[in-house]
């Protein structure tokens, strides 16, 4: 069966016949679960028995938390899902992208409300650069269209999960992947026109069915994500950084004021945009604070906890 819900004292799965709710072992924490795996199940009891290897999983730390927060598994794209107004928001994006790459998911940029602006091709440009080989979607969640501009992620045995801010349209999204019928659609809300914040209506994380024979995961709007533990996906996100690095005179460049510095060299010389190298480095300093570091003899390791956040 496939995990379908987690709450804290009861999960549900999808099952060959239908949605399940599982029978937890003693002691079971459902906090070691995320919606997306697999696990095995008594046919009889529905107990559940254990949970099968992940294939990806997209996790995050919490301000606070020892461990880290688990937000979807098993997923092949993560549709990051911002408006055509002034949600969008590029060093927002940008941590998706890094949490994306990290987790082994292809990352695909959905820009909603595309009906409702003039020029919708404005917003593509702000973010298409993001990322190499970045794929950038504009379309109408509501429209029947939307599931077509997406079918070629959502294919037969294809999970798609949806992130982003709360009132983008993500429900709104599900329930056109879905085709969700009025009395089952998820509640949507809307964008706040004062300050282009969003309500929140979709409160857990939830696996759905697609026409198609793919699945989609909905979660909840997150106003605050910290970045920890993503060295590899921040490398990827901006790549044409990492690249230059090694170039640097000394091999410790901090990348400000070392003479020498080859990405210094790459900003004065026009190749390299000044805002998104800031931006990079406010989020190398990020995930450096925010990572737990191991010390101690090979085999005897300690984790220590990350340091207070600058």
């Amino acid at each position: 069966m496939r995990i379908a819900t987690v709450h804290r004292a009861r999960m549900t799965a999808e099952s060959l016949s239908g949605p399940v709710r599982l029978q937890l072992p003693v002691h079971a924490n459902t906090a070691d679960h995320a919606v997306g795996d697999w696990v095995l199940v008594e046919p009889d009891t529905r107990l559940l028995v254990r949970r099968l290897e992940r294939k990806t999983l997209l996790q995050r730390r919490t301000e606070g938390s020892r461990v880290p927060q688990l937000i979807v598994a098993n997923v092949d794209t993560l549709f990051i899902v911002t408006s055509c107004n002034d949600d969008l928001n590029a060093a927002r994006l940008e941590r998706y992208l890094a949490l994306a790459n990290e987790a082994g998911t292809t990352p695909v940029i959905v820009l909603t409300k595309a009906d409702l602006v003039a020029n919708a091709e404005h917003y593509c440009e702000q973010v298409a650069g993001l990322q190499r080989g970045l794929d950038v979607v504009t379309l109408n969640a509501r429209s029947p269209d939307a599931a077509l501009a997406l079918a070629p992620w959502c294919g037969m045995g294809q999970t798609v999960a949806l992130v982003g801010s709360s009132g983008v349209g993500k429900s709104s999204l599900l329930n056109t992947l879905a085709a969700k019928a009025p009395e089952e659609a998820q509640l949507t809300g809307s964008i706040r026109e004062a300050d282009s914040k969003g309500r929140h209506t979709t409160t857990s994380r939830s696996l759905h069915a697609i026409a198609g024979g793919g699945w989609v995961i909905d979660t909840p709007g997150i106003r605050t994500l910290h970045v920890s533990d993503i060295t590899a996906g921040l490398d990827q996100l901006f790549a044409e950084i990492a690249e230059l690095a090694p170039l640097c005179r000394f091999g410790n460049c901090t990348h400000s004021l070392e003479p020498g510095c080859a990405v210094q060299a790459a900003v004065a010389a026009g190749t390299l945009d000044r805002v998104r190298v800031d931006r990079w480095r406010k989020l190398i300093e990020e995930n450096r604070s925010n990572t737990p570091i191991q010390s101690g003899p090979r085999g005897n390791k300690i984790t220590k906890a990350p340091g207070r956040r600058r």
